[in-house]
């Protein structure tokens, strides 16, 4: 690995390059979400425990080392003052977010969606994404509508 100043390229590259931090979705009811985000994803939940003691506003999920989805409780829409004009716009739904994963997970998850009986759209063949044409995706809704793209490029 080659070295920029004092730091390694990997170190440069994470700390000065754009990032995906996390992704922020409304829901109804934070603790089902991750309850959801955990068993049927198969993401780690963070803060669920510090939410349901009302230590902390909202739990999240980890989706990789980077980046987490905030599940922020929809009654917080209206308090979405930080710019003018952002609580008109709280509480609407992205288009929908994609999470790239290895081929072994994409099959896991496709298995464990079906098994607890959560529609999934048909299996789509190379599509293009951030890394170049995905080898198969699929489309899902998390209990609170938010729609999810899976992928996988190996």
């Amino acid at each position: 690995m080659r070295a920029v100043g004092d730091v390694t390229s990997l170190e440069y590259m994470t700390h000065h390059t754009p990032r995906l931090d996390h992704v922020v979705l409304w829901v109804r009811d934070p603790v089902a979400a991750a309850d959801f985000y955990e068993k049927a994803v198969g993401l780690e939940t963070l803060r669920l425990t510090e939410y349901t003691a009302g230590e902390v506003p909202f739990p999240s999920a980890r989706v990789n080392d980077e980046t987490i989805l905030d599940l922020m409780p929809l009654t917080f829409a209206a308090r979405m003052t930080m710019l003018p004009g952002a609580a008109d716009s709280a509480g609407h739904p992205v288009n929908h977010v994609c999470l790239s994963l290895p081929r072994g997970d994409f099959d896991a998850l496709l298995s464990r969606l079906e098994e607890r009986s959560v529609p999934v759209s048909d299996l789509s063949y190379d599509s293009f994404g951030a890394r170049g044409q995905a080898r198969r995706s699929f489309y899902f809704r998390d209990p609170d509508g938010n729609v999810f793209e899976a992928r996988h490029y190996d």
